[in-house]
């Protein structure tokens, strides 16, 4: 399943951050000593940063076979997903909640980015996906007009649009004349439109912004009560 990979591993890296926690009480046990059992002078409290949150506190119906973390936060240079690639990722989950039902992030964002190669291969073979003036996104591909092949340059906006990266040609030029690229674009438009899903992700994300950067989409995507195990 194209889910299957980015889930285990969230389920590993929780996984992991559980064993260190059991390893640093263990640690603080060794190290320390009970109160009122030696000669140590009092130990400070420590004191809160300048507009630090409160502590979060787990929820009141919490099960003794389920373990709560407050928050959980997770990085990776490449994420590969069945047909999937997304580069630069950054979960971070809050309530997150494991139980032998499975792991549940309460809110969960991610921040990725989606390679140009990535959105041009969805396009056709030949495609160019780029950055271009004004954080814009260029598009530049051969299309068959009429039995003839014509080079299309295609530049606009990136958006979000019912939960999909899309770009829509905001100037497309073919060459030549202007009045014969004006009278070109209406049929080539749909060619050099980019309406791009991003998958390899967990089910319950949406959407939320799009940017475009040197070397992708930069992606910020949400959701709330995120499954995520197999």
């Amino acid at each position: 399943m194209k889910r299957t990979r980015v889930k285990d591993w969230l389920i590993g890296a929780a996984g992991m951050l559980l064993v260190l926690g059991v390893m640093a009480v263990i640690l603080w046990w060794s190290v320390s000593a009970p109160a009122g059992g030696g000669e140590a002078g009092p130990v400070p409290s420590p004191t809160a940063g300048a507009g630090s949150p409160p502590s979060a506190q787990p929820p009141a119906d919490l099960r003794e076979d389920e373990v709560w973390l407050a928050d959980v936060a997770l990085d990776a240079g490449t994420l590969v997903s069945g047909t999937s690639t997304l580069r630069d990722v950054r979960a971070v989950g809050q309530d997150v909640i494991t139980s032998p039902d499975g792991l549940v992030a309460g809110r969960l964002t991610v921040d990725a980015t989606v390679p140009f190669e990535a959105v041009a291969s969805k396009l056709g073979d030949g495609t160019v996906v780029s950055s271009a003036d004004g954080g814009q996104a260029m598009v530049v591909r051969t299309v068959t007009i009429l039995g003839r092949e014509v080079r299309v340059t295609a530049t606009g906006t990136v958006e979000v649009k019912a939960g999909k990266l899309v770009v829509e040609p905001r100037s497309i030029d073919v060459g030549g004349p202007d009045f014969l690229s004006d009278a070109t674009a209406a049929v080539v438009r749909r060619f050099v439109t980019i309406e791009h899903s991003i998958e390899g992700l967990p089910d319950g994300l949406v959407l939320q912004d799009v940017a475009v950067q040197g070397d992708g989409f930069r992606a910020n995507l949400r959701g709330e009560d995120v499954k995520l195990d197999p």
